[in-house]
């Protein structure tokens, strides 16, 4: 179970670096991509803000328990990115957009906070 739990740990790590370093680093491009079906109605200021949300759960999915300094900081990282997830999918359901994408992210950010809350219960 520990070794299919570092497996999505990196997965949320390395898609959640992606986006959210889209978002802060190259808004415009993330901007032509999400206003594909017409404007998006997130402003440059909520990308950015979500996106360094996105590069904080990135790296605290998995630094806590790789250098095991406050390991229990890597589920609550889950948690959060599971709880924006949840977001993105309702956002995504809103403007009628397929939310695939999110929801997978969502189960896979779920699976890691309940794997690593069970550890300590």
């Amino acid at each position: 179970m520990n070794a299919a739990l570092w497996v999505a740990q990196g997965i949320l790590a390395l898609a959640f670096a992606g986006a959210g370093g889209i978002k802060v680093f190259a808004y415009d491009k993330y901007r032509k991509v999400s206003e594909k079906n017409g404007p998006s109605g997130v402003s440059h200021a909520l990308a950015t803000f979500i996106g360094i949300a996105e590069l904080a759960g990135a790296f605290g999915v998995v630094v806590p328990m790789a250098v095991d300094i406050a390991p229990w900081l890597s589920a609550w990282a889950a948690a959060a990115l599971a709880t924006v997830m949840l977001l993105a999918v309702i956002y995504h359901l809103r403007r009628r957009e397929m939310p695939g994408p999110p929801a997978v992210l969502l189960l896979l950010a779920a699976f890691v906070a309940a794997g690593r809350f069970s550890h300590w219960h």
